[in-house]
């Protein structure tokens, strides 16, 4: 746990010193947010605001790792934990760069071109496709000394369900269906100054907590008991990576919140799906994700219930989608959606870990 509070720490330096870099960076660049015509008017005033902010805490992330396994090296933990970089951390990161490559270039296409339109979604259904199947096959490889892969063939719930085995194509399949899912529902999400980010970090968190439990009851360790452990790959690994971006967000949040001097473009939201996708496969909490994600879960199905409702009936559900610009038009702040939602967001984690927790409880003997 000392590794993850230190890659944490050195995540929100990082991002707390280096994005006003971004920012003026940015700027002379004329890397600005284009804004659709028919968003709510007070988006009008961002048009122009620094872009691909992502960037900065995917680097911060990424540096933070590796300062952390600098720490871990020197720990008692080093006795039961591979030493270096696993390939759990390769799978995690590798998710969050790439999928937040495919925001990079989305990004780029918008402020070269000075409109919205960018990276069409054809295309980032296709990235999306690519890269989930090119990790779901390596998280399905490689196991470690003791047999597991970072991801496995049986769906999971808050751990392995045993009479749900997909086999190898399912799970690759589902792999897949989770990083899409995810990669998506941040990135619709992202629409106001702090929601996603503030989300994220929250999500995070929790990632952290449940992933030091596995660690804590992990059944690589000769003393845990075989009813309550966890079969994890690399359990201090997710929870190290968890720690690192939960870090980096909080030291991008403090520019990122209302009024946002910087925004994390789909750079970032993309990255920040990518990454959850992989937690919940690498945790194997793949069911629990839409749990501990319900924030995530509500604003994609405001979206979808939208479209249906519009192209069945002609008739909208709600004034517009996704929903925090709904409650824009209804009259909320901006500030007061994304505080709300963050509670909302807070609820899903609080029922996501009581149930992780509960399940522990009904094995104790």
């Amino acid at each position: 746990m000392i590794s993850s509070v230190v890659a944490a720490a050195v995540a929100f330096v990082f991002a707390l010193l280096c994005t006003p870099l971004a920012i003026r960076g940015l700027v002379r660049l004329r890397a600005g947010q284009p804004i659709r015509d028919e968003n709510p008017a007070a988006h009008q005033v961002k048009r122009g605001t620094p872009t691909m902010g992502g960037l900065v805490f995917v680097a911060g992330t990424v540096l933070a790792y590796m300062v952390g396994h600098v720490v871990m090296s020197a720990l008692p933990t080093a006795q039961i934990v591979p030493p270096g970089p696993t390939m759990t951390g390769f799978v995690l990161l590798g998710l969050m760069v790439f999928c937040g490559g495919i925001g990079f270039v989305d990004d780029f296409l918008k402020v070269t071109k000075k409109n919205t339109a960018g990276l069409s979604g054809r295309w980032k259904l296709a990235l999306q496709l690519l890269i989930g199947t090119g990790f779901g096959v390596v998280a399905l490889g490689f196991p470690s000394t003791a047999g597991w892969s970072v991801s496995g063939t049986r769906l999971s719930f808050v751990r392995e369900i045993s009479w749900l085995n997909v086999g190898q194509v399912g799970a690759v399949v589902v792999f897949i269906a989770v990083v899409m899912a995810s990669t998506n529902a941040v990135n619709l999400t992202d629409g106001l100054d702090g929601l996603a980010t503030g989300t994220s970090i929250i999500v995070l968190t929790a990632y952290g907590l449940i992933s030091f439990w596995q660690y804590r009851h992990w059944c690589a360790d000769p003393a845990a008991q075989a009813a309550l452990c966890y079969e994890a790959r690399d359990p201090l690994e997710t929870a190290l990576v968890a720690g690192a971006a939960a870090g980096a967000l909080l030291g991008f949040l403090w520019w990122n919140t209302s009024p946002a001097r910087i925004i994390m473009g789909d750079t970032g939201s993309m990255a920040l799906g990518g990454l959850l996708a992989g937690e919940a496969v690498a945790t194997r909490t793949v069911l629990l994700l839409p749990v501990l994600a319900a924030l995530f879960v509500v604003v994609t199905m405001s979206r979808i219930i939208q479209y249906t409702s519009f192209e069945t009936t002609g008739k909208r559900v709600f004034r517009m989608s996704p929903l925090h610009h709904h409650f824009e038009m209804v009259g909320w702040t901006e500030v007061t959606i994304v505080t709300r939602f963050w509670i909302i967001a807070g609820g899903g984690v609080a029922a996501g870990l009581a149930v992780f927790y509960a399940d522990h409880l009904s094995r104790l003997p």
